[in-house]
Protein backbone atom coordinates (compact mmCIF):
# COMPACT_ATOMS: atom_id res chain seq x y z
CA UNK A 1 0.00 0.00 0.00
CA UNK A 2 1.64 3.56 -1.18
CA UNK A 3 2.48 5.52 1.80
CA UNK A 4 1.38 9.00 0.22
CA UNK A 5 -2.07 9.29 2.15
CA UNK A 6 -3.41 11.51 -1.10
CA UNK A 7 -2.39 8.42 -3.51
CA UNK A 8 -5.57 6.25 -4.25
CA UNK A 9 -4.21 2.30 -4.82
CA UNK A 10 -6.67 0.24 -7.32
CA UNK A 11 -8.43 -2.45 -5.45
CA UNK A 12 -10.82 -5.27 -7.14
CA UNK A 13 -14.40 -6.48 -5.86
CA UNK A 14 -14.53 -9.41 -4.72
CA UNK A 15 -17.77 -9.96 -3.37
CA UNK A 16 -20.82 -8.08 -2.80
CA UNK A 17 -23.66 -8.94 0.36
CA UNK A 18 -26.50 -8.07 1.19
CA UNK A 19 -26.83 -7.19 4.92
CA UNK A 20 -30.89 -5.74 5.07
CA UNK A 21 -33.95 -6.91 4.17
CA UNK A 22 -35.75 -4.16 4.86
CA UNK A 23 -37.43 -2.22 1.39
CA UNK A 24 -36.33 1.21 2.68
CA UNK A 25 -32.78 0.32 3.83
CA UNK A 26 -30.22 -0.60 1.69
CA UNK A 27 -27.08 -2.30 3.27
CA UNK A 28 -24.22 -3.96 1.68
CA UNK A 29 -21.39 -5.35 2.53
CA UNK A 30 -17.99 -5.13 0.07
CA UNK A 31 -15.06 -7.39 -0.04
CA UNK A 32 -12.07 -6.19 -1.70
CA UNK A 33 -8.86 -7.18 -3.08
CA UNK A 34 -5.95 -4.63 -3.53
CA UNK A 35 -4.17 -4.28 -6.54
CA UNK A 36 -0.80 -6.04 -7.26
CA UNK A 37 -0.87 -7.86 -4.32
CA UNK A 38 -0.41 -5.23 -1.88
CA UNK A 39 -1.87 -5.48 1.39
CA UNK A 40 -3.33 -2.52 4.34
CA UNK A 41 -2.03 -2.80 7.28
CA UNK A 42 -4.81 -1.14 10.32
CA UNK A 43 -6.12 -1.19 13.53
CA UNK A 44 -9.87 -1.89 14.89
CA UNK A 45 -11.34 2.11 14.12
CA UNK A 46 -9.47 3.23 11.42
CA UNK A 47 -11.11 4.15 8.20
CA UNK A 48 -10.23 4.19 4.41
CA UNK A 49 -11.22 6.85 1.87
CA UNK A 50 -12.76 4.68 -1.32
CA UNK A 51 -13.27 6.24 -4.48
CA UNK A 52 -15.72 5.50 -7.15
CA UNK A 53 -14.43 6.54 -10.54
CA UNK A 54 -16.32 9.66 -11.92
CA UNK A 55 -18.26 9.69 -9.33
CA UNK A 56 -15.86 10.85 -5.81
CA UNK A 57 -14.81 9.70 -3.15
CA UNK A 58 -16.01 8.91 0.85
CA UNK A 59 -14.71 7.88 4.19
CA UNK A 60 -15.63 4.05 5.04
CA UNK A 61 -14.61 2.52 8.27
CA UNK A 62 -12.98 -0.78 7.83
CA UNK A 63 -15.74 -3.84 8.67
CA UNK A 64 -13.05 -6.72 8.18
CA UNK A 65 -10.55 -8.04 11.15
CA UNK A 66 -7.10 -6.81 10.63
CA UNK A 67 -6.03 -10.45 11.07
CA UNK A 68 -7.60 -11.15 7.79
CA UNK A 69 -4.87 -9.95 5.46
CA UNK A 70 -5.98 -11.11 2.08
CA UNK A 71 -8.98 -8.50 1.60
CA UNK A 72 -10.66 -5.81 3.60
CA UNK A 73 -13.96 -5.39 3.87
CA UNK A 74 -16.40 -2.00 3.93
CA UNK A 75 -20.26 -2.29 5.00
CA UNK A 76 -21.93 0.61 2.66
CA UNK A 77 -25.17 1.93 3.26
CA UNK A 78 -27.10 3.71 0.23
CA UNK A 79 -27.69 7.11 1.15
CA UNK A 80 -26.21 9.77 -1.59
CA UNK A 81 -23.91 10.16 -4.72
CA UNK A 82 -20.85 7.79 -3.93
CA UNK A 83 -22.94 5.01 -1.70
CA UNK A 84 -25.42 5.00 -5.06
CA UNK A 85 -22.85 4.51 -7.26
CA UNK A 86 -21.02 1.82 -5.26
CA UNK A 87 -24.15 -0.02 -4.65
CA UNK A 88 -24.30 -0.31 -8.66
CA UNK A 89 -21.06 -1.86 -8.78
CA UNK A 90 -20.26 -5.77 -8.14
CA UNK A 91 -17.72 -8.37 -8.16
CA UNK A 92 -15.04 -7.95 -10.61
CA UNK A 93 -15.47 -3.98 -10.68
CA UNK A 94 -12.76 -2.08 -9.54
CA UNK A 95 -12.54 0.91 -6.96
CA UNK A 96 -9.84 3.09 -5.50
CA UNK A 97 -8.40 3.45 -1.82
CA UNK A 98 -6.50 5.37 0.30
CA UNK A 99 -5.48 5.12 4.05
CA UNK A 100 -6.04 3.83 6.47
CA UNK A 101 -6.96 6.99 8.49
CA UNK A 102 -7.27 8.00 11.99
CA UNK A 103 -6.75 6.45 15.88
CA UNK A 104 -7.76 3.16 17.04
CA UNK A 105 -9.73 1.26 20.24
CA UNK A 106 -7.28 1.04 22.93
CA UNK A 107 -7.08 -2.62 23.09
CA UNK A 108 -3.98 -2.31 25.26
CA UNK A 109 -5.98 -0.56 28.24
CA UNK A 110 -8.99 -2.97 27.56
CA UNK A 111 -7.17 -5.94 28.60
CA UNK A 112 -8.17 -7.69 31.77
CA UNK A 113 -11.72 -6.04 31.13
CA UNK A 114 -14.95 -6.66 30.92
CA UNK A 115 -16.25 -5.28 27.20
CA UNK A 116 -20.03 -4.41 26.78
CA UNK A 117 -20.23 -3.10 22.69
CA UNK A 118 -23.87 -1.25 22.37
CA UNK A 119 -24.59 -0.94 18.71
CA UNK A 120 -27.56 0.47 16.69
CA UNK A 121 -28.16 -0.22 13.01
CA UNK A 122 -24.98 0.36 10.80
CA UNK A 123 -22.85 1.24 13.91
CA UNK A 124 -21.75 -2.32 14.53
CA UNK A 125 -19.85 -2.31 11.16
CA UNK A 126 -16.82 -0.19 12.46
CA UNK A 127 -17.00 -2.19 15.91
CA UNK A 128 -16.86 -5.64 14.33
CA UNK A 129 -13.00 -5.00 13.50
CA UNK A 130 -12.57 -5.05 17.18
CA UNK A 131 -15.35 -7.92 18.10
CA UNK A 132 -13.26 -9.96 15.47
CA UNK A 133 -9.97 -9.21 17.39
CA UNK A 134 -11.83 -9.46 20.94
CA UNK A 135 -13.26 -13.03 20.12
CA UNK A 136 -10.16 -14.40 18.31
CA UNK A 137 -8.91 -17.88 20.03
CA UNK A 138 -5.62 -15.92 20.23
CA UNK A 139 -6.69 -12.52 21.91
CA UNK A 140 -10.14 -13.73 24.21
CA UNK A 141 -8.06 -14.86 27.13
CA UNK A 142 -6.81 -11.29 27.45
CA UNK A 143 -10.64 -9.44 28.31
CA UNK A 144 -12.95 -10.45 30.31
CA UNK A 145 -16.94 -11.12 29.75
CA UNK A 146 -18.07 -9.63 26.43
CA UNK A 147 -21.42 -8.65 26.56
CA UNK A 148 -23.11 -7.14 22.84
CA UNK A 149 -26.72 -5.35 23.20
CA UNK A 150 -27.46 -4.95 19.35
CA UNK A 151 -30.24 -2.73 18.01
CA UNK A 152 -32.05 -2.26 14.68
CA UNK A 153 -35.36 -0.69 13.98
CA UNK A 154 -37.17 -3.86 12.86
CA UNK A 155 -35.54 -7.62 12.59
CA UNK A 156 -34.71 -7.26 8.72
CA UNK A 157 -32.52 -4.01 9.48
CA UNK A 158 -29.70 -5.93 11.56
CA UNK A 159 -26.23 -6.05 9.62
CA UNK A 160 -24.04 -9.36 10.07
CA UNK A 161 -27.35 -11.36 11.70
CA UNK A 162 -25.56 -14.80 10.25
CA UNK A 163 -22.99 -14.62 12.24
CA UNK A 164 -24.27 -13.50 15.78
CA UNK A 165 -24.58 -17.55 16.33
CA UNK A 166 -20.85 -17.99 15.91
CA UNK A 167 -19.67 -14.81 18.17
CA UNK A 168 -22.21 -16.38 21.03
CA UNK A 169 -20.50 -19.85 20.97
CA UNK A 170 -17.45 -18.26 22.15
CA UNK A 171 -16.46 -18.08 25.63
CA UNK A 172 -18.52 -16.15 28.22
CA UNK A 173 -19.68 -13.38 25.37
CA UNK A 174 -23.66 -12.89 25.31
CA UNK A 175 -25.51 -11.61 23.00
CA UNK A 176 -29.17 -9.44 22.94
CA UNK A 177 -30.95 -8.33 20.16
CA UNK A 178 -33.33 -5.53 20.39
CA UNK A 179 -35.81 -3.86 17.49
CA UNK A 180 -37.73 -0.42 18.18
CA UNK A 181 -41.35 -2.10 18.02
CA UNK A 182 -43.46 -5.47 18.55
CA UNK A 183 -43.33 -7.77 15.64
CA UNK A 184 -44.85 -10.86 15.31
CA UNK A 185 -42.78 -13.50 15.63
CA UNK A 186 -40.14 -11.65 16.89
CA UNK A 187 -38.49 -13.27 20.41
CA UNK A 188 -36.01 -11.00 20.97
CA UNK A 189 -35.70 -7.84 23.17
CA UNK A 190 -37.94 -4.55 22.60
CA UNK A 191 -36.94 -1.23 23.08
CA UNK A 192 -34.19 1.40 22.53
CA UNK A 193 -30.91 0.70 24.09
CA UNK A 194 -31.21 3.56 26.66
CA UNK A 195 -34.11 1.87 28.27
CA UNK A 196 -32.86 -1.31 28.57
CA UNK A 197 -30.00 -0.99 29.90
CA UNK A 198 -32.00 1.24 33.11
CA UNK A 199 -32.69 -2.43 34.24
CA UNK A 200 -29.54 -4.32 33.54
CA UNK A 201 -26.48 -4.72 36.63
CA UNK A 202 -23.85 -3.44 35.42
CA UNK A 203 -20.24 -3.47 36.95
CA UNK A 204 -18.70 0.10 36.33
CA UNK A 205 -15.68 -0.48 38.24
CA UNK A 206 -14.54 -3.40 35.67
CA UNK A 207 -16.59 -2.77 32.18
CA UNK A 208 -15.73 -0.61 29.59
CA UNK A 209 -18.48 0.03 27.40
CA UNK A 210 -17.99 0.51 23.35
CA UNK A 211 -20.80 2.42 21.87
CA UNK A 212 -22.23 3.28 18.10
CA UNK A 213 -25.20 4.04 16.25
CA UNK A 214 -26.59 7.22 15.71
CA UNK A 215 -26.15 9.92 17.32
CA UNK A 216 -28.88 10.34 19.40
CA UNK A 217 -28.79 6.84 20.33
CA UNK A 218 -24.79 7.27 21.50
CA UNK A 219 -25.93 10.54 23.16
CA UNK A 220 -29.25 8.65 25.26
CA UNK A 221 -27.10 5.45 25.99
CA UNK A 222 -23.88 7.69 27.21
CA UNK A 223 -26.18 9.95 29.16
CA UNK A 224 -27.98 6.95 30.57
CA UNK A 225 -24.27 4.63 31.43
CA UNK A 226 -23.13 8.30 33.50
CA UNK A 227 -26.74 8.56 35.48
CA UNK A 228 -26.12 4.80 36.47
CA UNK A 229 -22.38 6.10 37.43
CA UNK A 230 -20.19 4.98 34.74
CA UNK A 231 -17.27 7.39 34.55
CA UNK A 232 -16.52 8.87 31.34
CA UNK A 233 -13.49 7.58 30.37
CA UNK A 234 -14.80 3.66 30.99
CA UNK A 235 -16.90 5.31 27.90
CA UNK A 236 -15.56 5.20 24.32
CA UNK A 237 -17.43 5.88 20.83
CA UNK A 238 -16.41 6.59 17.52
CA UNK A 239 -17.25 9.48 15.17
CA UNK A 240 -17.47 8.80 11.40
CA UNK A 241 -19.81 11.78 11.16
CA UNK A 242 -18.50 14.83 8.94
CA UNK A 243 -15.82 13.41 7.96
CA UNK A 244 -14.54 13.61 4.32
CA UNK A 245 -10.86 14.10 3.61
CA UNK A 246 -9.30 11.75 5.78
CA UNK A 247 -6.14 13.83 6.49
CA UNK A 248 -7.59 16.87 8.59
CA UNK A 249 -7.01 19.50 5.30
CA UNK A 250 -10.85 20.45 4.54
CA UNK A 251 -11.78 21.46 7.80
CA UNK A 252 -15.29 19.42 7.41
CA UNK A 253 -14.72 17.47 10.72
CA UNK A 254 -13.21 19.87 13.05
CA UNK A 255 -14.66 20.63 16.75
CA UNK A 256 -12.96 22.93 18.36
CA UNK A 257 -9.37 22.64 17.95
CA UNK A 258 -9.53 18.91 16.93
CA UNK A 259 -10.22 17.03 13.73
CA UNK A 260 -12.16 14.05 13.69
CA UNK A 261 -10.14 12.15 10.89
CA UNK A 262 -7.03 12.91 12.21
CA UNK A 263 -7.33 12.75 16.51
CA UNK A 264 -10.32 10.23 15.92
CA UNK A 265 -12.75 8.52 14.86
CA UNK A 266 -12.45 6.88 18.14
CA UNK A 267 -13.09 9.29 21.35
CA UNK A 268 -13.70 8.42 24.87
CA UNK A 269 -16.98 10.57 26.22
CA UNK A 270 -14.10 11.98 28.81
CA UNK A 271 -12.12 13.59 25.69
CA UNK A 272 -15.36 14.78 24.14
CA UNK A 273 -16.09 16.21 27.33
CA UNK A 274 -13.37 18.68 27.06
CA UNK A 275 -14.52 19.56 23.09
CA UNK A 276 -17.00 22.04 22.29
CA UNK A 277 -20.40 20.45 22.24
CA UNK A 278 -21.21 20.74 18.67
CA UNK A 279 -21.33 16.30 18.04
Amino acid sequence: MSTDPYLPVRAEILSVKQETRSPDLDIKTYRLRLAQGSELDFRPGQFIELAVDGVGEAPFGFASSPLEKDFIEVTVKRTGLVTDALHRLSAGDFVWVRGPFGNTFPLGEMRGSHIMFIAGGLGLAPLRPLIKCVLHPGFRGQYGRVDMLIAARTPGDFVYYDQYDDWAKEPDTRISLTIDRPVDGWTGLVGFPHNLIADMDLAFDSTIFILCGPPLMIKAVSDRLQQKGCPKDRLITTMEMRMTCGIGKCGRCNIGHRYVCVDGPVFSLAELGEMPDEY
